[in-house]
């Protein structure tokens, strides 16, 4: 792996760590800026690198490090009722760093790229979060559709941002856009 590589994947992990930091509770599911930003890795990012920076990102939190939402981490939270949107996150990114590629960058691909990859973090964050509060009805009501608007102005920023960085820093993007 190159060093540029390893840095745009620990730049990733960063931001994700940072956007996190960016929330408002409103009920068990916080809404947070950290989707936004598995958005950004998988419109930016190679689908490895994509999916490399969640994953660190994830196994920070799980190690101890305070980059979940709320400055928190450990086991606990990676296995608690917001758990399951985490451990998707590097699935999601993955997803759409394949998508984005094959859809030669199209702004409307783009966004449809985006919203695909929302559905690995709404399955596995659904099923979870239905352990603990009481049945998958009650899960969706209270963890998918107070968030669906939500994410898709999400997906929309994500779109914007990356197009912006992808007019004005191509260089940033080069490398990954000859592979």
């Amino acid at each position: 792996m190159k060093a540029k590589e390893i840095t745009r994947i620990a730049l990733f992990s960063a931001i994700t760590a940072i956007l996190a930091q960016l929330r408002v509770d409103i009920g068990p599911v916080p809404i947070t800026f950290q989707v936004m930003a598995v958005m950004l890795a998988g419109l930016l990012l190679t689908p490895r690198e994509a999916l490399l920076s969640q994953l660190v990102y994830v196994i920070m939190g799980l190690i101890g490090l305070p980059v979940y939402a709320g400055f928190r981490s450990g086991a606990s939270i990676l296995f608690g009722p917001t758990g399951g949107y985490l451990m998707a996150f590097p699935v999601a990114a993955f997803l759409i760093a394949i998508l984005q590629k094959r859809s030669q960058y199209s702004t409307l691909l783009s966004f449809l790229s985006t919203l695909l990859g929302l559905i690995p973090i709404y399955l596995s964050g659904w099923l979870l979060l239905s352990r603990y509060v009481g049945g998958l009805e009650r899960a969706f009501q209270l963890g998918v559709l107070p968030f669906f608007w939500i994410d898709m102005i999400k997906a929309l920023l994500a779109v914007f941002v990356s197009k912006a960085i992808e007019r004005y820093k191509p260089a940033l993007l080069y490398e990954i856009r000859k592979n």
